[in-house]
C-alpha cells in the first residue's frame, strides 16, 4: 500500500536509497508515467529501494499567483490513485508554504539529498523548482556530480493526435485540449480518458419533468471541458453506465442560466445525491443549442444516447 507523508519535516521517514521524483504531476500524462517507469525497472533491478514521489498540494501558483493558476486536471484523490497504479511505494505532500516556496534551490535540493539519501533522482527537461523556479535540470546535473545520486533525466514524450500531428505531451497541451472539448486527442496524451470528479448536487431538476433525470456534478476547481455533449462513462458500485454529459446551460428552458454539468447515466435507477462520482468523458458529440420544443430536445437526447452506447 502506498505510503502517504506531509511536509519536510518527515522527510527521514521515507525509505534511503530510492529512486525519487519531484514535481506537480497534474494528470499524471505519458510523460509522468515514462518517469514512474524507470523508477520502477531501478527498483526491479535492486538498484533502489523504493519508489518515491514529493509533490505539492495544491499546485504552488495557486500561492504564488493564484489569477495566473490553472485549472487543475486531476483532483488529489484522483492523481492519489494514479500514482499507486503507477507503483509508487510512498508520496510526500508538500503545501505551497512560504517555507518552502522561499527556499533557495540549492538548499532545497541539498535537504532532499541529506535527509531523504535517493539513489536516483528522476526528472523531464522542464523541471523547476526553489524560490523563483530558479533550479533547473542543469543545477541538478552540476550539483549531483560527486554525490551519491544519479540524476535520470526523461526525454520528453509526443504524442500523435488524431489530426496525425505529433505533439509534445505535457500538462499544458492537456489543459488547452479539454478547453476546447478535445478529449480524445486529451486521452491520448494522458493514456487514459480524462475523468471528471465531485458531488453530485442539486441542480434545476428539469430533467427529471421530461424523463431524463440528471446527476449534477460540482468538481470544484477541476478543469471542465468545454460545452457541449459528450459521451462519458460512470462507474457505481462496480457497475458501469454509458452517460451522456452536457456541459453548457439549458438554452431551450426558459428562466435562470448558469452553467451547469450535467450527466444521464443511462440504465441507472437511484438516489446519487451528495456522492463523489468520477465520470471518464470518452468523446465529443455535439454543440448545446436551443432547440424549438421540448418535444425536439427530447427527440435529439433519444439520438444522443444511441450515439453514446455505440462509443462506450
Amino acid at each position: 500500500m502506498m505510503r502517504i507523508l506531509h511536509g519536510l519535516e518527515q522527510l527521514d521517514q521515507l525509505p534511503a536509497g530510492a529512486a525519487l521524483a519531484i514535481g506537480n504531476f497534474d494528470g499524471l500524462h505519458l510523460g509522468h508515467q515514462r518517469s514512474m517507469e524507470i523508477g520502477r525497472q531501478l527498483r526491479q533491478a535492486g538498484q533502489a529501494s523504493a519508489l518515491v514521489v514529493v509533490t505539492f498540494e495544491p499546485l504552488p501558483l495557486t500561492v504564488l499567483r493564484p489569477a495566473d493558476a490553472p485549472p487543475r486536471i486531476t483532483p488529489w484523490l484522483i492523481k492519489q490513485r494514479l500514482l499507486a497504479a503507477a507503483g509508487v511505494d510512498a508520496v510526500l505532500l508538500l503545501k505551497p508554504e512560504p517555507v518552502v516556496l522561499r527556499m533557495p534551490a540549492q538548499d532545497f535540493w541539498v535537504t532532499i539529498r541529506d535527509q531523504l539519501r535517493p539513489k536516483h533522482l528522476i526528472e523531464g527537461p522542464t523541471f523547476r523548482f526553489g524560490k523563483g523556479a530558479a533550479g533547473t535540470v542543469r543545477s541538478l546535473e552540476q550539483w549531483t556530480v560527486g554525490s551519491d545520486v544519479t540524476l535520470h533525466l526523461v526525454p520528453s514524450v509526443d504524442a500523435t493526435l488524431l489530426n496525425m500531428e505529433m505533439s509534445r505531451v505535457s500538462s499544458t497541451l492537456i489543459r488547452f485540449l479539454i478547453a476546447n472539448g478535445r478529449v480524445r486527442d486529451a486521452a491520448l496524451c494522458l493514456g487514459r480518458p480524462f475523468t471528471l470528479s465531485g458531488t453530485v448536487v442539486e441542480g434545476y431538476q428539469r430533467g427529471r419533468t421530461i424523463g431524463v433525470p440528471t446527476a449534477n456534478l460540482d468538481v470544484g476547481e477541476q478543469m471542465i471541458p468545454a460545452d457541449g455533449v459528450y459521451s462519458a462513462r460512470c462507474t457505481i458500485a462496480g457497475q458501469t453506465y454509458p452517460t451522456a454529459l452536457s456541459i453548457g446551460t439549458t438554452p431551450t428552458f426558459a428562466g435562470p442560466q448558469r452553467r451547469q454539468i450535467e450527466a444521464h447515466l443511462i440504465g441507472f435507477n437511484g438516489d446519487l445525491y451528495g456522492q463523489m462520482i468520477d465520470i471518464d468523458v470518452i468523446d465529443w458529440l455535439r454543440d448545446q443549442r436551443k432547440f424549438a420544443s421540448v418535444d425536439g430536445l427530447k427527440q435529439q437526447l433519444a439520438d444522443d444516447f444511441q450515439s453514446v452506447i455505440c462509443k462506450v
